[in-house]
């Protein structure tokens, strides 16, 4: 391996969560009812919920802060090794990050349509990091649980993406196969969002060219759009020049300027494979 420089109270009744996507797939719900079927939560985490997080943190959005609680990141060191997990709350205080060295392993999915435009969502009011920013299709975390642990081929990071997507923009799990998503290569990158929360990430870079039927959940996503790549470079314009109060997420920005246009010729070209580099760990 190489490595280069360059989520008031929520309703605390338990109820349970069909992690199978199987399950998600084959179920006659509708997607608000697959979206809200929800969590049976230890013990520990009734307790931590309880205690001084919550005071501290009353103002939290009830869906954010369930999230918080509930999600288990997984725990890697700078090369990627699994060393243990802990909570998405944890995870995203600034304070572990810089004291404790907390670095956990992430997603982030880049959608593209037929006509080659990429499918940008901009998170919601009530992220509790980077809210109102621009950003690639889905981002977010694989859990520590044994679907999404799978290393081979990154199987369990692309059945994480599946998962998100559908939690996030309403894609099913049939209009995203996890066969079809193409892991690009991995980044290492730390992102202070404010005094209290942030990032530090082993990000896994995952491209899809599908069609999809998109219905974003607004707990989530604000609002979503497909861009060109000159439609692209006109958002980041925007963005350097402060125009609309538009901002764009640090990791997204990151693979902007490194990666994506020259990733983005693959994708039109159909030769995506040619541009796979999952030894390098690329440290910016």
């Amino acid at each position: 391996m190489t490595v280069s420089s360059s989520s008031s109270l929520f309703n605390l009744i338990p109820l349970i969560r069909f992690r199978s996507l199987s399950l998600l797939s084959s179920s006659r719900l509708p997607l608000s009812s697959l979206r809200s079927v929800s969590v049976s939560i230890s013990q520990r985490k009734f307790r931590a919920f309880s205690g001084t997080a919550m005071t501290t943190d009353a103002g939290m959005d009830a869906v954010q802060k369930r999230l918080m609680f509930e999600d288990e990141c997984i725990l890697v060191d700078e090369t990627d090794r699994v060393v243990g997990s802990d909570g998405k709350y944890n995870c995203h205080l600034m304070e572990n990050i810089e004291a404790k060295n907390l670095l956990h392993r992430a997603f982030s999915v880049f959608l593209f349509n037929s006509n080659y435009e990429l499918l940008l969502q901009q998170r919601s009011k009530a992220k509790v990091t980077f809210p109102l920013v621009w950003t690639n299709t889905c981002c977010s975390h694989p859990l520590h649980r044994d679907s999404e642990l799978i290393e081979e081929n990154a199987l369990g990071v692309r059945n994480a993406a599946q998962r998100k997507l559908l939690d996030e923009l309403g894609i099913v799990a049939e209009d995203v196969p996890v066969d079809e998503f193409t892991p690009l290569g991995r980044m290492l990158y730390k992102a202070p969002s404010d005094g209290k929360w942030g990032e530090h990430e082993l990000d896994y870079l995952l491209f899809i060219v599908r069609d999809v039927k998109v219905e974003p959940n607004p707990d989530e996503v604000a609002d979503i759009k497909y861009v060109s790549r000159e439609g692209l470079k006109e958002l980041v314009k925007k963005a350097d020049a402060g125009e609309e109060g538009l901002k764009l997420s640090p990791w997204f920005r990151l693979v902007v300027d490194n990666f994506l246009m020259k990733w983005w010729d693959h994708v039109e070209k159909g030769t995506l494979d040619e541009a796979i580099d999952m030894k390098t760990i690329h440290k910016l």
